[in-house]
């Protein structure tokens, strides 16, 4: 009895050993990072085993001590000063260039030129790990089985072709917009399917759809000029003719970093998968000194607000601004703001340098959330039903505010061009407004009414990846085909053809006829 008993403990630990597989994360920096390290944690205790690629230069990748989690740092040519500033030059740009019906085309030209400066950063990365002939030998001895990547940096995809193992993405929405639909051949009528950045939503008015059919034309002309210039490092670097979007097309699955709670309906593929919110999970208690200020609110309840990691301070004047909006409710604040203290802060309103921001709105005392728009916020409160105010700046933000607003659980003001009355009438309405908290808890309820939890859904997609060396069986045929079969234009030239030669023969036949008869007729007369 007693050996059997050993031998059944043996076998399964030798199971446990077994189901554990090799990944490896091609990762990016910010909130890209916070999303995928949620994932590695889940995948750690799964028994897997974790490397991630980490530039010497990263910003906000941190190593850290784990038997399961291998960072794997390679050099780059460039400090994080170099990342600090072309985000710098982002931010800026996109500040300073919000776009609109009347400024999208300079918008979009000034755009460029940043992503011009990313883009000479993204292949230094590339080469820091493609060009270094030990690490490459390295990976390969260690049989990844499936490779996880951020598209959002270039060249994830080209590691795992040349260790020959199967790789996936992990994206809210790509660079430009329209890697999805160029290289994913996901459909995007622009009747009613409204393009990334655009802010509109999928009731569009006739003047919507004009300025949606442009945004789509404008982002396919910046796809075209700025990221096919990476066609001929994919060719050089796998050694064959190809191009970006060829080789991005081989990818299994594309993890989606939303849900039906935060789109519209739209089509999609089956190799496209959503896990939005999968960073989510319930409150936890608050620090003491913080509770003890939350429960001083009374029956009004707590404001929280925060502009993300990103944002460390303002101008001296949009931060008294702001404080002497946030002075005027009942409410109590938590503001998380390393700036310089307001002159106009109220007695209502704690400063925080960092602040635990789900346990915070998940508290029930929590009545609004003043945010800048990032998914992974809009995501925990949307898990937790809690309206917003919307103060969104750069790149999905202001998309993500315009989604909540059209669910009718946001109401959004401007940073360039608010007043103290605009960021009042804003709190004031989301919170004294009933149809603003019953639309967030409406979200909050299709976001856990969910067969499978999104984190779950994310390492079982990645595990299936692993278990069946690839996805194929979900890859639509659409990458098989050149563009203009894509669009059929091949079968509506053939067609075209067939009736033009159609019409031909029938005129040629009725004018043949015609001449006959003209012949006999005269025939006729002079007999």
């Amino acid at each position: 009895m007693l050996n059997n008993l050993l031998l059944f403990s043996l076998q399964i630990s030798l199971i446990g050993t077994t189901l554990g597989g090799n990944v490896l994360i091609w990762p990016m920096e910010g909130s890209h990072w916070l999303n995928v390290k949620i994932i590695i944690d889940e995948l750690i205790k799964k028994d897997h085993n974790v490397t991630v690629l980490v530039a010497s230069g990263a910003l906000f990748i941190t190593p850290t001590s784990n038997s399961s989690l291998t960072f794997e740092i390679y050099k780059v040519p460039f400090g994080k000063e170099r990342i600090e500033g072309v985000i710098k030059d982002f931010v800026l740009t996109w500040l300073e260039n919000r776009p609109s019906p009347s400024t999208i085309w300079r918008f979009y030209q000034e755009v460029a030129k940043v992503i011009k400066d990313f883009h000479v950063v993204s292949q230094e990365i590339c080469d820091g790990v493609l060009k270094n002939q030990q690490l490459m030998e390295k990976l390969k001895k260690s049989k990844f089985e499936v490779l996880v990547s951020d598209p959002v940096f270039p060249c994830g995809d080209i590691v795992a072709l040349k260790l020959g193992i199967p790789f996936m993405y992990s994206l809210r929405f790509s660079p430009a917009s329209t890697v999805e639909k160029h290289c994913g051949k996901v459909p995007y009528p622009p009747s009613y399917v409204p393009a990334v950045l655009s802010e509109l939503s999928d009731q569009m008015s006739f003047t919507d759809r004009v300025r949606n059919f442009i945004s789509y034309h404008l982002q396919d002309y910046m796809f075209e000029t700025l990221w096919k210039s990476w066609d001929s490092y994919y060719s050089k670097a796998l050694g064959r003719p190809t191009t970006l979007c060829e080789t991005m097309g081989k990818a299994e699955i594309w993890l989606i970093r939303t849900y039906w709670d935060f789109e519209f309906p739209r089509p999609y593929l089956p190799n496209f998968e959503f896990v939005g919110g999968l960073h989510c999970k319930p409150a936890k208690p608050l620090p003491k000194e913080m509770e003890e200020f939350i429960q001083s609110s009374g029956k009004d309840g707590v404001v929280v607000f925060s502009l993300g990691s990103m944002v460390k301070n303002l101008t001296e004047e949009k931060a008294n601004l702001i404080a002497s909006a946030l002075a005027q409710i009942p409410q109590k604040v938590l503001w998380r703001y390393k700036g310089k203290k307001p002159a106009t802060l109220g007695n209502n309103t704690q400063l925080y340098d960092w602040i635990p921001q789900n346990d915070l709105l998940g508290h029930p005392k929590t009545k609004a959330f003043i945010t800048h728009g990032g998914t992974n916020g809009i995501y925990e409160a949307i898990y937790h039903g809690v309206p917003m105010v919307g103060v969104p700046m750069f790149a999905d933000q202001p998309d993500n505010i315009a989604h909540m607003k059209a669910k009718g659980a946001a109401v959004e003001v401007n940073l360039n061009t608010m007043t103290s009355v605009d960021l009042l009438s804003a709190l004031r309405t989301v919170i004294n407004e009933p149809s603003y908290k019953e639309n967030a808890m409406r979200l909050s309820r299709i976001h856990h009414d969910q067969p499978v939890k999104p984190l779950d859904r994310a390492v079982f997609w990645i595990e299936f990846v692993m278990r069946h060396k690839g996805a194929k069986h979900l890859r639509p045929a659409a990458h098989d085909l050149t563009w203009f079969q894509y669009h059929s234009l091949d079968v509506i030239g053939f067609l075209l053809v067939c009736v033009t030669t159609a019409i031909f023969l029938v005129i040629r036949c009725c004018l043949f006829s015609c001449q006959k008869l003209g012949k006999i007729g005269k025939k006729k007369k002079r007999e």
